[in-house]
């Protein structure tokens, strides 16, 4: 039986959500170690990779079950008393069996989360603070990203993908409570996409974002901190 696991976790201590051979300390690693410890050897699909650092508050994955643990709210149950604290299983669903994590998703959303405050122990590992935020600059030029473009200028090198255009269908920020939130939605992201898009918004002028956009410049950009980053939804 196939389903689909909906994850929350807080990526802080870990190496991203990919499972890896070199070590266990990734949310699809621990996920599976436990399911194996439970007599489920099924690969774990997760709808696309977070980097190290990252949190989700809606990651998808799909796992094929075998028929003893036909009982996913004890299955659930089970899961999160042998999981690390920081990673939760919010919900498991049986699904049709053509569903797939990563390719049936239509869209992605991710959510920035940036701080005007003097650090503090409490948030350091899910806020970026920062000082001298120009909302007004923020809110006019994030969206420059929506529309189909080629990002290439706009993720981290080394990426191998067969092609670097994305959709973006929205991409708007807004204040909440103390908190500067930008928000985007697109089809899919590159690796660290987000994060260089940020670190544009946060160093360039529309100007340069544009002409960057358009790959006729790039410029240094830093990447926004992986801290401030979540994987809010995924839609299907």
């Amino acid at each position: 039986m196939r389903c689909a696991l909906t994850l929350a976790y807080n990526g802080t201590h870990f190496l991203g959500s990919q499972t890896q051979k070199s070590s266990k300390n990734t949310i699809l690693g621990q996920l599976e170690h436990v399911l194996h410890q439970l007599n489920i050897d099924a690969k774990v699909v997760a709808s696309g990779r977070t980097d190290r650092g990252v949190h989700a508050s809606a990651q998808v994955c799909h796992v094929d079950l075998p028929e003893f643990w036909s009982d996913l709210d004890k299955l659930k149950s089970v899961l999160n008393d042998m999981l690390p604290p920081s990673i939760v299983v919010k919900r498991i669903k049986p699904v049709d069996n053509n569903f797939h994590a990563r390719y049936s998703a239509k869209k992605r959303v991710y959510r920035y989360i940036i701080k005007e405050a003097m650090s503090n122990p409490f948030e350091e590992s899910f806020v970026t603070f920062l000082s001298g935020v120009d909302f007004s600059k923020i809110e006019k030029n994030i969206k420059l990203f929506v529309a189909e473009h080629d990002f290439k200028f706009f993720m981290k090198s080394g990426s191998d993908v067969k092609s670097t255009t994305r959709v973006v269908y929205k991409a708007f920020a807004y204040r909440h409570k103390g908190y500067t939130i930008l928000n985007f939605e697109a089809n899919g992201f590159l690796r660290s996409q987000i994060r260089m898009m940020v670190g544009a918004l946060l160093q360039l002028d529309s100007k340069e974002i544009a002409e960057q956009l358009q790959c006729k410049k790039k410029y240094k950009i830093r990447p926004a901190k992986s801290n401030g980053l979540y994987l809010a939804k995924i839609k299907y």
